[in-house]
């Protein structure tokens, strides 16, 4: 099969990429695929309620405190940790378990569950993996509800995609989402989002290159502002967004 030479830069390895994963991290990451990640904020919706986010220079700042020490940073060592466990089904049933249950409010968790049982779905249906099978049926006797990032973490690793490009397509997946919500919520022009965008570039890649090698004993959230955004967007009067 024809590949594609991608060089990492966060540890200078040399990645092999099939066009055909390359593809499929497109379209599973995309704002098409329909597990409803546009549907969510993050608490961000009351964040610019509150006037904390007003323009651009507050989004990016916004949005790097949560990349490097909030929600946004463990959910890349979910990601990293359900790559790394895939095919080891007590290590994957210990990451889903924390994964579910490290949930600041119950936003967050519907923010993380439901997109995530969406995923299930499709990729059952469209790009089928026995171990996303295992990993269903380990949720389903544990009674535990599936995680977003175990859920992609599993089947990118299933793909034979890198650590090393699989987590900064994830990450970059999730700012670019909460950037298009604070495009429409602010609101800001399609160049400024562009701009938060090439902004955080850089963010992506340090959280990354952590994450992938952080462990569960490295979970943890500072950035306690997010979380106070969504327990007050649980309860505000006009609402785009489920959290």
């Amino acid at each position: 099969m024809v590949t594609i030479t991608i060089t990492a830069m966060m540890n200078d390895e040399q990645c092999r990429l099939s066009p055909l994963a390359l593809l499929r991290v497109q379209s599973w990451l995309s704002p098409t695929f329909p597990a409803g990640f546009y549907s969510y904020s993050h608490g961000l919706e009351w964040a610019v309620e509150a006037h904390d986010v007003h323009d651009r220079q507050s989004l990016v700042d916004w949005l790097e405190s949560d990349l490097r020490h909030g929600s946004g940073r463990n959910e890349a060592i979910f990601f990293s940790e359900a790559w790394r466990c895939a095919t080891d089904h007590e290590g994957l049933g210990e990451i889903s378990e924390l994964a579910a249950a490290f949930r600041g409010t119950s936003e967050f968790a519907l923010e993380s569950f439901q997109p995530a049982a969406a995923c299930l779905t499709i990729f059952k249906k469209v790009w089928p993996a026995g171990t996303l099978n295992l990993l269903a049926e380990m949720l389903r006797e544990k009674q535990v509800p599936p995680a977003l990032a175990v859920v992609l973490g599993v089947r990118f690793a299933a793909e034979g995609i890198p650590i090393t490009l699989a987590l900064p397509a994830f990450l970059q997946s999730y700012v670019t989402n909460l950037i298009t919500a604070g495009v429409r919520l602010v609101p800001l022009g399609q160049t400024d989002g562009q701009r938060a965008i090439a902004e955080l570039e850089r963010v992506v890649e340090t959280a990354s290159a952590h994450a992938a090698s952080a462990t569960i004993d490295d979970l943890g959230s500072a950035a306690f502002m997010v979380d106070l955004a969504s327990m007050a967007h649980e309860t505000q009067y006009t609402r785009l967004f489920r959290s």
